[in-house]
């Protein structure tokens, strides 16, 4: 990979559920690591969330390799948090054989 710009600093964070006391569950993140990034925009649209309209972009976010089954290598359903802004994670791949750099592919959801 040539050309990556790894200036981003994001917090890797993992979802805990966690009892509520009345049967049901609070669900919390914890942070797990951090990783330097590089963000890039994708396409982005407008839908229908829970309280009203929302806006949905993709993002390309490109970082160093981890091993697979390393605590600190993504996996879909963990987050990206970078400042106030979070990046759902979908999807997790190498950038080539190697594992030199994994892409992962994650939407960020804002109340349009």
């Amino acid at each position: 990979m040539s050309g990556a710009r790894l200036s981003r600093r994001l917090v890797l964070e993992a979802p805990q559920r966690a009892a509520d006391g009345a049967g049901g569950y609070v669900e919390t993140w914890t942070a797990l690591g951090t990783h330097w990034a590089e963000v890039k925009p994708r396409t982005g649209r407008e839908a229908r969330g829970a309280a009203g309209p929302v806006s949905r972009a993709g993002f390309r976010i490109t970082l160093r390799g981890v091993p697979v089954g390393h605590s600190g290598r993504p996996v879909p359903g963990q987050r990206f948090r970078m400042g106030p802004r979070l990046f759902r994670i979908e999807a997790v791949t190498e950038e080539e054989p190697g594992g030199l750099y994994l892409i992962c592919q994650c939407e960020e959801e804002v109340a349009a």
